[in-house]
């Protein structure tokens, strides 16, 4: 069971995807947006226009990638390696765009493989660019093909204090909320699947852990304003479980920030954040 590295290169047909404002809704509070984001939260306050969560592209976007091409790999030993968007105007709380995805890279990592891909979002309505989504998987057991190792990330903090921290407390049925974007994962909810896992218990989604983080730079670097979000890349290093607290640190440089995300216990859970603002 290994992957096909030529299939690099290969584009999905387009799939379009529609959502509503209860959608977006749906979404905030899904990753912790309260009754201090009424923006996200609410689509009829006074004088406050309904907003969107830039991370919100994660649910929207991500279609039309011809994930079949790639190779032999098991769905169960597959985990989620790291998620970036790129963000080319606000997104509006209710629409449709049309999605084309592509393979763009297939890495042979040993006992495990690796397949990058991006999914490039246009509103159809006005056939304007909206967002871009970036994923990797990381496939145990897929590996072995004899194929390039691929590139080595170079991440190094800054040798200082961040510039800025923000904690937030998921809920312990964080999962239950946010689960109704679409990731029906039963390793989110059900606690005799999640053993068979490994897991004690339900974990949270790695990207409700990605949103958690997004709101921490929306509102820290942006001003709470998302037509300033312009990108957002990490890496999950470790699960989350409901009701972990998580540290978001920032290190800023003009418009760019480096950043990481901590649970409770100081162990980090997503790693070489790279997020860009006006």
């Amino acid at each position: 069971m290994t992957l096909d590295p030529s299939a690099v290169g290969a584009k999905g047909d387009p799939t379009r995807r529609s959502w509503t404002s209860k959608d977006s809704l749906l979404y905030a509070v899904g990753v912790g947006a309260g009754t201090s984001e009424l923006a996200f939260t609410t689509e009829n306050t006074k004088d406050t226009p309904q907003r969107v969560l830039p991370t919100q592209a994660v649910i929207l976007g991500g279609g039309g990638v011809p994930l079949q091409k790639a190779g032999e790999f098991n769905p169960a030993l597959m985990v989620h390696g790291t998620e970036g968007i790129e963000l080319y105007r606000e997104i509006p709380a209710e629409g449709e765009i049309e999605s084309v995805g592509e393979i763009t890279g297939i890495w042979d990592k040993g006992k495990a493989g690796v397949i990058e891909m991006e999914s490039t979002a246009t509103l159809v309505d006005s056939g304007e660019k909206l967002f871009k989504v970036k994923m990797s998987l990381f496939c145990r057991g897929a590996g072995d093909f004899g194929g390039d190792r691929g590139p080595t990330p170079t991440f190094e903090l800054p040798d200082r204090a961040a510039d800025h921290q923000v904690t937030y407390k998921t809920r312990e049925d964080q999962a239950l909320t946010y689960r109704l974007s679409g990731d029906r994962n039963p390793l989110h909810s059900d606690p005799s699947f999640a053993a068979m896992g490994g897991f004690d218990r339900p974990i949270l989604h790695g990207l409700c852990t990605y949103g958690f983080t997004g709101r921490a730079l929306l509102h820290t670097l942006c001003d709470g304003d998302p037509s300033r979000f312009k990108s957002m890349d990490g890496r999950f290093s470790k699960p989350v479980m409901p009701g972990d607290e998580l540290t978001i640190s920032m290190w800023v440089d003009g418009n760019k920030a480096l950043f990481q995300t901590k649970n409770q216990d100081g162990d980090v859970v997503l790693d070489q954040g790279e997020c860009t603002f006006a």
